[in-house]
């Protein structure tokens, strides 16, 4: 059937948009997210080596997928500590920030110069941004005064996860399965460096006892996450990239009408105009890439 890519990928979509449940659910049962992203992506990098054996040996073979998953990992631990912490609106509004930090990033490193089209997604990006997180009546002084850890996090994380897809851009030589190591290998490694620094330094609790709770929302996430890589794999071999990027955006609608439901945010308009000039940004990067050149 034609409609599975398309399902595949809303599917994983779906699984980030309604992530923060049961990273929330682990971080009540005292386990932070840190610990819960090294071991759910243990599982998913032990099983990538065991399951196909000469992964492991394309990973070591380019170098360059090291930088991969050091951008993979910061991107993945940074965005499941805020989505577990803070407003889950907020952080997924403030994550997908990353279309405006790619024009940045593409200029940079891979010398694509910006259009008046990219520059007018920096400008809604970034305005949306300030509707979101900068309280009503904000001084200069009091700018900072709506961010707190979380919402510095999913603004680094979006930032990450705009860094990864432009390594992906420069090692798209490399097999496909070694870049998928690669990630999981990051996350599973920045995962429990960042939970072991944290909880020698006193800001995480140990891991907790073993309890079906904790355990049950580990398992299924590693499942889900699983399942999920292998349908964005799937679906975004067999459908335009451009296509790709505009079921992405399903995620906030998920993640958004989840945590309403859940009583886990609050829609103001503010933040609902905020957001609608943040998604609106990501869809003229779509729509731009989708116009015949």
């Amino acid at each position: 059937m034609h409609s599975w890519p398309y399902l595949a990928l809303l599917f994983n979509a779906m699984v980030w948009g309604l992530a923060w449940w049961p990273f929330q659910t682990m971080r009540a049962a005292g386990l932070a997210a840190p610990w819960a992203t090294g071991m759910i992506y243990s599982v998913l990098a032990l099983g990538t080596i065991v399951c196909l054996r000469g992964s492991l040996a394309q990973f070591l073979r380019h170098p360059v997928l090291w930088l991969l998953a050091l951008s993979s990992g910061l991107t993945n631990v940074s965005f499941n500590t805020a989505a577990s912490t803070g407003d889950v609106v907020r952080v997924i509004l403030l994550f997908y920030l990353m279309p405006a930090w790619t024009v940045l990033l593409a200029w940079r490193f891979l010398g694509e110069r910006p259009t008046p089209q990219s520059l007018l997604r920096l400008v809604l990006a970034f305005s949306g941004m300030a509707l979101v997180i900068v309280p009503p009546g904000a001084t200069w002084r009091s700018l900072t005064a709506g961010l707190g850890l979380p919402e510095y996090l999913a603004i680094f994380g979006g930032l990450c996860f705009a860094m990864t897809n432009v390594i992906l851009r420069r090692c798209f030589h490399t097999p496909s399965m070694a870049r998928v190591l690669a990630m999981f290998l990051g996350c599973m490694g920045m995962g429990l460096a960042t939970a072991t620094a944290g909880y020698l330094g006193g800001q995480f609790p140990g891991i907790p006892a073993p309890a079906p709770g904790w355990i049950a929302c580990a398992v299924g996430m590693a499942v889900l996450v699983a399942i999920g890589s292998w349908a964005l794999q799937y679906g975004a071999s067999r459908i335009p990239t451009s296509t790709t990027s505009l079921i992405m955006l399903s995620e906030v609608l998920f993640a958004s009408i989840s945590a309403w439901l859940l009583g886990a945010t609050e829609l103001t308009p503010r933040m609902l105009l905020g957001g609608a000039l943040i998604v609106g940004g990501a869809l003229l990067a779509v729509l731009q890439h989708r116009r015949p050149h």
